[in-house]
Formats: C-alpha cells, structure tokens, sequence
C-alpha cells in the first residue's frame, strides 16, 4: 500500500496501527491527522528508535494489505463500479439497478 491510501483512510488505520504498535495513543493518532513526517516522529519517539530507523519500520508496515475498514469504504465500490463501465454495451449506465439478473432481492415476492 502506498502512504496516499493511508493518509486518505487515517482512522480507519487506527486498529492497523495499534496492532503494530500497541502502545499507540489514538487520541495522539488523531493529532497526527495522517501526516507521514509526523507520524515517523511518532514511531521513532515511541519506540525509542531513530527516525531513519522508524521510517524503515513503517516502509515495511506498509507492504502489507490494507485494512478490511478501508477496502470495504463505499468510495470504493463506486469506483470500482465506474471502472466496469468499460464492459458494459454502449447507452448502459453502470449505476443502473440490476434487478433483472436475480441478484437483488425482492420484498413483494
């Protein structure tokens, strides 16, 4: 993941965070606002590391997946769903309702 998705997604980085970093503060984590130097001095400061040493840290922190609460954001399915427009025919509207594949479900029935 790159740092923009973090930045763009900070709270829902909270959980992430403090299971990395148990002793993270989330009232310190929301002072931070998602901002990547000040977020390395954090690090640095609470694990007694240099900040070159922190930065690492968080490099290698961010190669793994992004959290459940930000892949599941529904500004994502709305992206996602505008990229298919590629695959629909011609005069389609991604947004359309799909009832007629059976995948909605129905109250009157």
């Amino acid at each position: 993941m790159k740092w923009h998705h973090v930045q763009e997604n900070w709270p829902a980085f909270f959980d992430a965070i403090t299971d990395r970093w148990p002793r993270a503060d989330e009232s310190d984590l929301e002072d931070i606002d998602g901002d990547q130097r000040a977020f390395i001095s954090y690090i640095a400061e609470l694990t007694a590391q240099e900040p070159g040493e922190a930065a690492q840290e968080i490099r290698d922190w961010l190669t793994g997946e992004l959290p459940s609460d930000v892949v599941m954001d529904p500004r994502h399915d709305d992206h996602s769903i505008s990229l298919s427009k590629k695959f629909m025919p011609e005069g389609e509207d991604e947004f359309d309702d799909d009832a007629r594949f059976g995948d909605d479900s129905n109250d009157d029935r």
